[in-house]
């Protein structure tokens, strides 16, 4: 992009200096004695002129040589030279979002001061919210999710691919010893279980892969399900040929798009890995099917995969939109430490043009009627390994309702923290036809809103805080009428 970077700086510096001297391009024109449609191509950034046009150019602008091939902007178009010159371009595949980088630069051309106020409005919001390089990239992913609704064709046909080479029979449960033996046998791993272990300060890193020697070190407090899914991810690192990639689980930092992005893909293929495509259409339409919500029916599809419940969640999220064509729902994980009465929402997916429930970054607090946030605090008052429940979520000020399923379990990599997974689905015609139980009187409707702080539920007994926002809108508005009172009456 350098060559074309080079060209759209002169562009923009030149259409800045002839409108700042009030010359039309047919003014330039005449002026310099360079056909009008030439220039118009240079100012486009289609063009670079040679030295002894350039010469012209600064003889008849009145402004010096040097001024008009430097590469620095005045302080109006700064902007739009950091954005091209970001890393953040280089590293981003644009052609994932449909952008060409040729279009990227016609934007800028034609409207540079439109374009210069939005990236520093852009800029201005991210600093205000702590909006980081990694969480522009963790963005990014995510969008590229809901783009495809979260399905990925290519990855489900690596899986069965990878399944019939190393004959994996995807219709009997997927064990963590069947796929080590894969990743020693044939990828040439060494595999040491205690390492991580012996290192306080590593705190819950729960894998780390030295490339090297091709050692996967492990902590030895994960679970089977843990497991399972470490060595699933390595092995779709090696069978998708993934050089850019992290080498600790979870991640403690990256460095490129192509990691974050990657780390999407090496995710996906084990999920489908150890959670089957196949299998899993089938223990969900037997949950469909049913007049009435089979609890422990749901329940025995989690627990029939070697996986956490969180996987199997983040896997109805790519199965439910294809296979069921169940296109509208949300994913939320729940964080949240016994005895206090914080929630933290540290992931979110969203396959739906709905607004509520997003994650809010003023530390208000989300509400406490939704069935994520009371199997938090059942699980971390009780004694139960999971805790699941269904409840209908009445969003009275959007005028939707969703279907929320929603488990709860504990940390198992800090003392006292639990975590709760929930799915959404949009309740709309498409999903009454689907889910023959939606009409079961037993699942509880309960009437929710996002924050406290937002919600017009006036008979809550769960609200942490008064309804500020709401309280301060109805104020402007009551003050709104009696000015217009005021105005009519004096007219």
């Amino acid at each position: 992009m350098q060559e074309d970077y080079i060209k759209l700086i002169f562009g923009l510096k030149l259409k800045q200096i002839r409108t700042d001297k009030k010359l039309s391009l047919f003014g330039l024109s005449k002026l310099s004695g360079l056909s009008k449609s030439y220039l118009n191509e240079i100012e486009n950034g289609k063009k670079y002129p040679k030295p002894d046009k350039i010469a012209i150019l600064s003889e008849k602008l009145d402004v010096p040589y040097d001024q008009m091939v430097s590469l620095k902007l005045d302080k109006n178009l700064a902007p739009i030279g950091d954005l091209l010159q970001s890393k953040i371009l280089k590293e981003i595949p644009l052609e994932l979002f449909g952008i060409k980088e040729s279009n990227l630069i016609d934007i800028v051309a034609n409207a540079p001061a439109k374009v210069n106020a939005f990236i520093s409005t852009i800029i201005k919001i991210a600093k205000n919210y702590n909006f980081s390089r990694e969480s522009f990239f963790l963005a990014s992913v995510r969008s590229f999710q809901e783009a495809n609704n979260n399905y990925f064709e290519d990855l489900e046909q690596s899986v069965l691919k990878f399944a019939k080479a190393y004959q994996v029979d995807l219709d009997q449960t997927v064990r963590s010893q069947d796929l080590k033996e894969i990743l020693v046998e044939e990828f040439g791993y060494t595999i040491l279980d205690n390492e991580l272990s012996n290192y306080d300060a590593l705190g819950k890193l729960r894998s780390l892969f030295v490339p090297k020697t091709k050692t996967l070190l492990l902590s030895n407090e994960i679970d089977e399900a843990q497991r399972n899914f470490i060595f699933a991810k390595e092995l779709a690192y090696n069978f998708l040929d993934i050089k850019e990639r992290l080498y600790t689980f979870p991640w403690i930092k990256f460095d490129t798009f192509d990691q974050v992005l990657n780390n999407f893909y090496a995710s996906y293929f084990a999920g489908a890995l150890i959670i089957p495509s196949a299998k899993i259409k089938a223990k969900l339409s037997a949950v469909f099917e049913k007049d009435t919500f089979d609890a422990n029916l749901f329940l025995e599809a989690i627990n029939s995969f070697n996986g956490s419940p969180e996987s199997f969640y983040q896997r109805l999220t790519n199965i439910l939109p294809k296979a069921f064509n169940i296109q509208n729902l949300f994913f939320l994980r729940f964080t949240h430490k016994a005895n206090s009465n914080k929630f933290y929402l540290t992931k979110e997916l969203h396959l739906s043009h709905q607004q509520s429930p997003h994650a809010n970054e003023t530390n208000e607090h989300y509400c406490r009627r939704w069935v994520s946030l009371q199997k938090l605090k059942d699980i971390s008052l009780g004694n139960n390994t999971h805790e699941f429940d269904v409840q209908i979520s009445n969003y009275q000020d959007d005028g939707v309702k969703y279907l929320v399923l929603s488990s709860a379990t504990k940390d198992p990599f800090r003392d006292n923290h639990y975590r709760s997974i929930s799915v959404g689905l949009l309740i709309n015609k498409q999903l009454q036809r689907k889910l023959n139980f939606l009409e079961d009187s037993n699942i509880a409707t309960q009437n929710v809103g996002v924050t406290c702080e937002r919600c017009a539920i006036t008979d809550c007994k769960v609200r942490e805080v008064p309804a500020i926002f709401l309280e301060k809108k109805a104020k402007n508005e009551n003050m709104a009428a009696i000015v217009a009172t005021l105005n009519s009456k004096f007219s």
